[in-house]
């Protein structure tokens, strides 16, 4: 079985827009909950999370990890 998560989060805000970028890119920000600039979103840390965010690091940025 595995453990349960132990609550970490981690908080993003957007900084980029997704004008001008591939499709694959501007769906991922929606995946994460993004769609406008400034707009945050507080979501769990997990590799998957972190793996979307890699994807579009040029486009957010990490406010709060806790």
């Amino acid at each position: 079985m595995a453990k349960k998560s132990e609550g970490k989060t981690i908080t993003v805000e957007q900084t980029g827009s997704p004008i001008r970028r591939p499709a694959e890119q501007r769906a991922t920000l929606i995946g994460l909950g993004l769609n406008r600039i400034r707009r945050r979103k507080t979501l769990p840390d997990t590799p998957a999370v972190r793996g979307m965010i890699g994807k579009v690091a040029h486009l957010v940025r990490i406010v709060d990890e806790a």
